[in-house]
């Protein structure tokens, strides 16, 4: 692993999210991001989406539920949890100056509830009326097939309704037509090392610059 730089956090909090499709290892990733950040000495926060939050347990009651809610039920749960998340503890972090980490967003939602069938784009829409747009976006990338895979055989886990195969093809779909400038893809066959090495190269250069360094 290359050796750690002195590294400063800019005067401005920073939302930094983990996205793609299940089984590419997001929750790991986020984790060590940032372990690796506590590190360096930057004042971070890890959080996840849904969140342990009312609307948030009614989302994973949802999700393994045989009788689960509808896509437009979902959707509007999504975004009470998020404007709650928002409200409680990214807004009020990044006012701090500190960096968070969020393991999903409303990316996740775009490409989960669109893949049900309701616009991406109308989701998106919603969404940054009432969430910041992060200052980047690692979207971890591999073959559905490959991700199902490391769900049963790795985890050991039963796919839940958001795992079929097609399904996940669908999100994986919807995730490839993200083109905003924020989006910085990474390779999930790799190592986690490797991958938070990479991370952490791609925000301390151009055209990002959230972190600045010193030899």
């Amino acid at each position: 692993m290359t050796a750690s730089k002195d590294i400063r956090p800019s005067k401005n909090g920073r939302l930094l999210v983990i996205e793609g499709i299940d089984g590419t290892g997001k929750t790991t990733f986020s984790r060590n991001l940032y372990h690796r950040l506590q590190k360096m000495g930057i004042p971070v926060v890890l959080t996840f989406e849904p969140t342990m939050g009312t609307y948030g347990k009614r989302l994973r009651e949802s999700f393994s539920s045989a009788s689960r809610l509808g896509a437009k039920e979902e959707l509007e749960l999504f975004l009470r949890d998020r404007q709650e998340h928002v409200s409680n503890l990214i807004r009020p972090a990044m006012k701090k100056g500190e960096f968070i980490v969020c393991d999903r967003y409303y990316f996740s939602t775009m490409a989960y509830q669109g893949a049900r069938g309701i616009d991406p784009d109308y989701i998106r829409e919603i969404n940054e009326a009432v969430a910041p747009v992060p200052d980047i976006v690692f979207l971890l990338e591999l073959a559905p097939e490959e991700a199902l895979k490391r769900i049963r055989y790795g985890r050991k886990q039963v796919p839940n309704s958001f795992e079929g195969l097609d399904y996940l093809r669908k999100v994986d779909s919807i995730f490839r037509l993200l083109k905003d400038p924020f989006i910085v893809r990474l390779d999930a066959s790799q190592s986690q090392e490797r991958l938070v090495d990479e991370a952490i190269r791609r925000m301390s250069s151009p055209p990002f610059d959230l972190i600045s360094s010193t030899v």
